[in-house]
């Protein structure tokens, strides 16, 4: 079992797109057995995802604020909830539990965390494939930007290689089964 944390809007957005590829990653999750690893929310797509795949028997294990359990109450059918204190807190909780990263879209919370677990792969504090679901094209400008940093010196060819855009389920898990972490950057 793989644990997977996927970021991803506490919002559906304005297309129905997102909704079924929220549904489409959550049947590929149980269908692989691994286990779904998020934020712990009822609303939007980490609904949309959390619900597919508890309704077709897997594994989930949401990491919530109390905070924000106040305003947006938590998923009730989880398999686990862990509360913590703080957003800090929780993308912490995620990452420490987490094999594998990928985001659906999202809004700034989700490009926060995946530019966090990037940050630190890059820094040797995590080694896991960070995968950018790029629904509708939903990434191409970050995509765009990533290689852009290349171009200008920010970033190395060898790192931008290791993230994956794709709208591809198929792709996502041969990036899964053959990714190398990156070297460790050097100063």
């Amino acid at each position: 079992m793989v644990n997977v944390a996927v970021f991803c809007g506490a919002s559906s957005g304005r297309r129905p797109v997102y909704t079924q590829a929220a549904s489409d990653l959550g049947h590929w999750l149980v269908k692989r057995q691994d286990q779904l690893i998020y934020g712990g929310s009822r609303v939007g797509l980490m609904g949309t995802i959390a619900d597919t795949v508890l309704e077709n028997g897997g594994r989930v294990v949401g990491v919530m604020p109390e905070f924000l359990n106040q305003r947006e109450p938590a998923h009730a059918g989880l398999s686990d909830l862990v509360m913590v204190d703080s957003m800090a807190e929780r993308k912490s909780k995620m990452i420490e539990l987490a094999d594998v990263f990928i985001a659906l879209p999202g809004g700034p919370g989700t490009l926060e965390e995946m530019s966090e677990v990037i940050s630190w792969a890059r820094i040797g504090q995590q080694d896991s494939p960070c995968i950018f679901y790029n629904v509708a094209g939903y990434y191409d400008l970050l995509q765009q930007f990533l290689a852009h940093m290349v171009e200008e010196g920010f970033l190395t060819q060898g790192d931008f290689e290791k993230y994956l855009f794709t709208d591809s389920l198929t792709e996502i898990a041969t990036f899964i089964a053959t990714y190398q972490p990156p070297k460790i950057r050097e100063y």
